[in-house]
């Protein structure tokens, strides 16, 4: 079986190293080197100067496409850092057991996107604590470790998804509109 391994369009002209702007035409060539397949991403000028003439008679030309470039849409990052940051200092000065879960998974996310650092873990009353830091402020943050079990995960990842959408204030619980039945004729009837 033939394996394809062709690269994706460059973000350059492969020849002039100027970078493609937003809706801008490009030319691809193809070529195959034996081992793989090459592909030549070139501006409009560049395709002018150096490859409209006798590009298809080059060793290895395989094929030609022209492209309009879309500029990759900028990273958007899940865990927005300061809506998480926020979030768990809010947590944090509530002092509310009820959110001690959803601040640990917090710090833990937090951690993991490198914006908190572990300085040292303790042990307190029998239960582990954190303490972090955030770098770029010195801030330290005491995290207790509530030693979640697999089966009480989802529920606080849920929780922690409606704290970072709604903050601490969730909005109001949809109400349903009430029904009113239409009378029956029984109903008509008994009370006429």
């Amino acid at each position: 079986m033939t394996e394809w391994n062709i690269q994706s369009r460059a973000h350059a002209c492969e020849s002039c190293g100027a970078p493609f702007a937003d809706k801008q035409a490009y030319h691809t060539l193809l070529f195959d080197e034996k081992a793989d397949f090459r592909r030549c991403d070139v501006c409009p000028a560049c395709w002018q100067q150096q490859y409209s003439q006798g590009s298809r008679e080059r060793k290895g030309f395989v094929s030609y496409w022209q492209g309009v470039y879309e500029a990759p849409p900028p990273p958007s990052d899940p865990i927005q850092r300061q809506t998480a940051e926020s979030l768990l200092r809010q947590l944090i000065a509530l002092n509310d057991p009820q959110y001690i879960p959803a601040g640990y998974i917090l710090a833990v996310m937090l951690e993991r996107k490198r914006l908190l650092k572990v300085k040292e873990q303790i042990l307190r009353d029998g239960q582990r604590v954190f303490i972090y830091e955030q770098p770029a402020t010195g801030d330290l943050f005491t995290i207790v470790d509530p030693n979640l079990q697999r089966n009480q995960l989802e529920a606080v990842k849920r929780t922690v998804a409606a704290l970072l959408e709604h903050r601490l204030h969730p909005p109001p619980p949809q109400t349903a509109p009430e029904l009113t039945a239409a009378p029956s004729a029984e109903h008509t009837a008994i009370t006429e």
